[in-house]
């Protein structure tokens, strides 16, 4: 059976390669001793990643063939910042990138008018998020962005907020095989404790059922308000071994709190 050819910018989409994560390896090896020609065969191996991420912008009513030009801004932004030595996979350190950059794009053509002074504020605050999270190897806070600024921290969020899309919680932020990651996931726990003691003794005799590691993670998830990259960073894990050990601990004490 023949595979429709579909064009985007020109590029037949049925006839992309597909890289393997050996290759890709020698790839950047041979890219960051010098070797230009390995640029070219990355971006043109990972074009199928930015197939992928645009999908999701399908409703906004762009020209898919300026989203994907975006979008292969940000997969060579991937490429020239990547780091072989820390143990992520490509695709799970470009598609943030990509996302961000055609993030970027809408923002500029939002036909909601923000002033030019938060624009101003905002970009420069995303520059600055993004030079500290590749000099820090995480994400920072908001009190360090604004410390690196020298702007109050409420104006910086104040910014940023003006310039953000509605994000629905049940969006998938990045999905390495297993289960996805969630942008509730990334969100922090700042329930009041005092009115649900009820439910806290529960909670804490079921999670004594549990081994360390689980508890360790549960109580910094749901007792200390972290986040789920926040917990990854402190035990050394990666956010999408927190996310399944989250649930699965979670299932664990469910079934304890029902017996």
């Amino acid at each position: 059976m023949k595979r429709n050819k579909v064009e985007i910018c020109g590029v037949n989409t049925a006839q992309l390669p597909v890289l393997t994560n050996a290759v890709m390896r020698e790839l950047f090896v041979s890219l960051q001793a010098g070797e230009l020609s390995a640029r070219e065969k990355l971006v043109n191996g990972n074009l199928r990643l930015v197939l992928s991420v645009i999908q999701r912008f399908n409703n906004r009513g762009e020209y898919v063939d300026d989203l994907f030009q975006v979008g292969c801004i940000g997969l060579m932004k991937a490429i020239d910042n990547f780091d072989l030595s820390q143990n992520v996979k490509f695709s799970t350190y470009a598609v943030p990138m990509i996302v961000g950059e055609i993030r970027r794009y809408l923002r500029d053509n939002n036909p909601i008018r923000v002033s030019r002074s938060l624009r101003d504020i905002a970009y420069k605050a995303l520059q600055v998020r993004d030079s500290l999270t590749n000099q820090n190897l995480r994400e920072p806070s908001i009190v360090e962005i604004s410390e690196a600024m020298d702007v109050p921290k409420e104006d910086v969020v104040f910014a940023l907020d003006a310039i953000q899309d509605p994000v629905s919680l049940f969006e998938p932020i990045y999905h390495d095989g297993g289960d996805p990651i969630y942008v509730m996931d990334q969100l922090s726990d700042e329930k009041d404790h005092d009115t649900l003691w009820v439910e806290e003794i529960s909670i804490r005799e079921a999670l004594t059922k549990l081994n360390e590691r689980e508890k360790r993670i549960l109580s910094m998830r749901f007792f200390e308000g972290k986040t789920q990259m926040e917990v990854a960073e402190e035990i050394g894990i990666s956010q999408a071994q927190v996310s399944r050990l989250e649930k699965a601990a979670i299932h664990h004490m469910h079934k304890f709190i029902k017996a």
